[in-house]
């Protein structure tokens, strides 16, 4: 009988096939055309690479790649969303494969890791997206921040030594789980799911390289529904998907072998450093939409 580790990476392969050849089949049905998007393919190479890099090593490129579209005004803001998406979700297949191959850590804990972030995204979306998005991104951007000097703390005095576990069992695990749909649910919101994963983990006592296979599997699984259905509305740069695709999986490829030959302290060190910008990046945003949310002035029903 095949392992559980073996089911996950035939979970996984199907979810690639399954999400190529959707994408394939729907774009011949219905091709969105983006006239300028092709006058910047060598800048959006530049970026998925940069920024694929940078994602294998847990920062994440959804809002780094957003800003560098921005910069350039390469494709329409509205084309932003499901370009990313669609166009980032075969390199996180491969972070996925490469991390859940590489990586020491439970089977089981990371099947239930994965499973409930799943299960969050699909359940909590209808209660998650109605929460107000500043908020969120405030609350999240200080804990992070909490939970980042509370590391750095614990690494000082610790002078990296502990190691943490490779499995959560009984009420560890039980919160694991709880916290992973969590953070499922809040991806419906646009919050990143990596750093906060990194944290989690970490304070149950994990080995802080445990996260990279649970976070990466974590949205292997969940960005290929949300690519999916940005492909057959149309509401994204087909081209441009194509490129960040093709330019990201070099990219992963080099930085995981990175992260890979490092020691378990500077592993540790890279995700203070990785928690501490995702925490700034989260309240640099909520200060921005509620600096949007001011210049607008009140709406008509709240003048009323």
């Amino acid at each position: 009988m095949p392992s559980l580790r073996t089911l996950l990476f035939a979970a996984l392969a199907a979810t690639t096939v399954w999400f190529i050849w959707d994408w394939h089949r729907l774009s011949r049905q219905r091709v969105t055309v983006v006239p300028e998007e092709r006058g910047h393919t060598w800048y959006h190479a530049a970026v998925a690479f940069v920024m694929c890099f940078f994602d294998t090593l847990g920062i994440g490129n959804f809002a780094t790649t957003t800003s560098a579209f921005k910069f350039r005004s390469s494709i329409p803001d509205e084309k932003i969303p499901g370009t990313l998406n669609v166009g980032y979700a075969i390199p996180t297949f491969l972070q996925a494969f490469i991390y859940i191959s590489i990586v020491q850590v439970d089977a089981w804990t990371l099947t239930l890791m994965i499973a409930a972030s799943v299960v969050g995204a699909w359940l909590g979306a209808g209660v998650v997206s109605r929460w107000p998005r500043g908020r969120v991104q405030v609350g999240m951007g200080g804990a992070l921040l909490a939970a980042a000097a509370l590391m750095l703390r614990a690494q000082l005095a610790a002078g990296g030594a502990t190691e943490g576990t490779l499995a959560l069992q009984g009420n560890l695990l039980a919160l694991g789980l709880v916290g992973n749909f969590i953070l499922g649910a809040l991806m419906t919101l646009g919050i990143g799911l990596y750093a906060p994963c990194l944290i989690l983990v970490s304070l149950l006592g994990m080995s802080p390289g445990a996260a990279f296979p649970i976070m990466m599997g974590s949205c292997a699984f969940l960005m290929p529904v949300g690519g999916v259905r940005f492909v057959r509305e149309g509401s994204y740069a087909p081209w441009t998907s194509i490129v960040l695709s093709v330019a990201g999986l070099p990219a992963v490829l080099i930085a995981a072998f990175i992260v890979r030959s490092l020691s378990l302290t500077k592993v540790r060190w890279l995700v203070i450093v990785v928690v501490l910008y995702a925490a700034v990046m989260m309240l640099r945003s909520a200060l921005a939409e509620k600096g949007s949310a001011a210049s607008r002035g009140p709406s008509p029903s709240s003048a009323a």
